[in-house]
């Protein structure tokens, strides 16, 4: 039965289900408490903002994303059939996305894909499904499964910032590479999803927290027999500058005794 995160009771519960299957995410979990669920809204407008923010930082995808749905309202697959392209062009758009977003724009509205029905099949039918659609990569897909249809056992083995907190979460040697990271989530069944929103809550904790990150990396180079990274060593403050002159007057009075 595939699990759904639909509301945030939704994803406790999931939590409560992962931390028996896996302990080893108990002091994980105290550490950042429960983490809020991430939603982002479902349908065609919900995977073409993803693809829209691809490869791109938060606020310039904010930024393109905001001129095209302002200028397909209501963003729809036939409007974006009918656009021209060199429109989508001038609102920032790569030709690639330009080209990803009709083709699946085409699809729905030939009936030939069915977006809902992916939040019913098995996580990775669906990542299977959605990764035969030209722009959308396994990280695209893995989004979109958790983030707009809720899917309770997506898993977005392609996120650095997970991998790189479970290195660290379990002490991992190396960062897990996004092969290592499927054998590594099996446990984690049916609820990787939940399993992810703790991960990533796990590295914003990991990132207020000053230099846990870098230190862990300096001991990860180092156990590879490369020299770590050096630790700045506090800087010792210089004496007051009152008591530099009485040192200096005090030496001065010594060597005119001596001579």
């Amino acid at each position: 039965m595939t699990i759904h995160l639909k509301t945030q009771a939704d994803l406790d519960d999931a939590l409560v289900t992962l931390l028996k299957l896996d302990p080893r995410l108990v002091p994980i979990m105290a550490m950042t408490g429960t983490p809020a669920l991430r939603q982002r809204a479902p349908g065609f407008a919900g995977l073409a903002t993803i693809v829209c923010g691809q490869q791109l930082s938060t606020s310039a995808a904010a930024a393109i994303w905001g001129r095209v749905s302002a200028a397909f309202d209501p963003f729809e697959p036939a409007t974006i059939l009918k656009a021209r392209t060199d429109r989508l062009g001038r609102l920032g758009l790569s030709a690639a996305k330009i080209k990803s977003l009709k083709f699946i724009a085409r699809e729905l509205a030939e009936e030939r894909l069915n977006l809902d029905v992916l939040a019913e099949q098995d996580a990775d039918a669906s990542h299977h499904a959605l990764t035969q659609l030209p722009g959308i990569g396994p990280w695209t897909a893995d989004i979109y499964l958790l983030f707009c249809l809720g899917h309770g056992d997506a898993w977005p083995a392609g996120d650095l910032a997970i991998q790189e907190a479970m290195r660290i979460g379990l002490g991992l040697a190396t960062r897990p590479t996004e092969k290592q990271m499927a054998p590594l989530a099996e446990i984690w069944r049916p609820v990787r999803g939940a399993a992810a929103h703790l991960w990533w809550s796990y590295y914003r904790v990991l990132k207020k927290r000053e230099g846990v990150i870098a230190d862990q990396k300096a001991k990860t180079t180092s156990s590879k027999g490369k020299p770590a990274v050096q630790r700045k060593q506090p800087v010792k403050k210089k004496p007051a500058v009152k008591k530099q002159v009485a040192n200096a007057r005090a030496a001065k009075k010594r060597s005119t005794k001596t001579s």
